[in-house]
């Protein structure tokens, strides 16, 4: 049995849908069906997003293999004589399932790493309220940042599959190139300031601030900008 979108298009856990886990997951059931003749697969999902080159030809080849899909999120997975149960519902049949398997697959959410806040301060790169970092404009610069110079590329950007990536990647190289090729860079010349005498040390704009720009001066109790 796999579940689809364990942690995933769920608002106790991530509301963003991890755009891979439908595909990788009909890959598992076709790699099982192809190593184990006659073994029975289910895949429960949500709703199927196959939006690539080939990727609804590979869900009817997947169909065609006799795999089952139950469209139903399971609400429980638990161990009996020595099985897996899962029990789900079935929204299509309109009834309860209740499938014995050997194995219980959880195609899991997509999410930035551990250390991404301690990047994002590193570059100064600011953040999506899913905690990936942001680009400069998802459609007229998807791969540039707010920092000149600083480029992001592939699942740091978002969930997305491998193609994708490396389109990203080539578009960002391109750009590095064009930058090198120039021999000199020119930055912003315009900075913040913050007037000591009527800060208040309250250090809500330290927090606010999506460049991480700003530090608090324990001895002199005023926020300042790094240099």
């Amino acid at each position: 049995a796999i579940v689809h979108c364990v942690g995933s298009r769920d608002k106790n856990y991530h509301e963003y849908c991890s755009q891979v886990c439908c595909m990788y997951s009909m890959k598992f059931s076709h790699l099982v069906r192809e190593h184990i003749p006659g073994a029975k697969v289910y895949e429960f999902y949500i709703d199927l997003r196959a939006v690539g080159k080939g990727f609804e030809e590979f869900y009817n080849r997947v169909l065609d293999e006799g795999t089952t899909f139950i469209r139903g999120r399971p609400s429980d997975v638990f161990s009996e004589n020595g099985s897996l149960i899962v029990c789900s519902e079935d929204t299509l049949a309109d009834c309860q399932r209740r499938i014995t398997a050997d194995m219980v697959v959880l195609s899991t959410a997509l999410e930035p790493k551990s250390d991404v806040e301690k990047v994002a301060r590193l570059f100064s790169l600011s953040r999506s309220p899913d905690g990936f970092f942001l680009e400069k404009h998802p459609k007229l610069d998807p791969v540039a940042t707010m920092n000149d110079g600083v480029f992001v590329v592939g699942c740091c950007q978002s969930p997305k599959d491998i193609p994708t990536s490396v389109a990203q990647a080539s578009a960002a190289a391109s750009r590095i190139l064009a930058m090198i090729s120039a021999g000199t860079i020119e930055i912003e010349a315009t900075t913040a300031t913050i007037d000591e005498e009527l800060c208040s040390g309250c250090k809500v704009c330290s927090d606010l601030c999506p460049f991480y720009a700003i530090s608090f001066d324990e001895e002199k109790e005023v926020s300042r900008i790094n240099e």
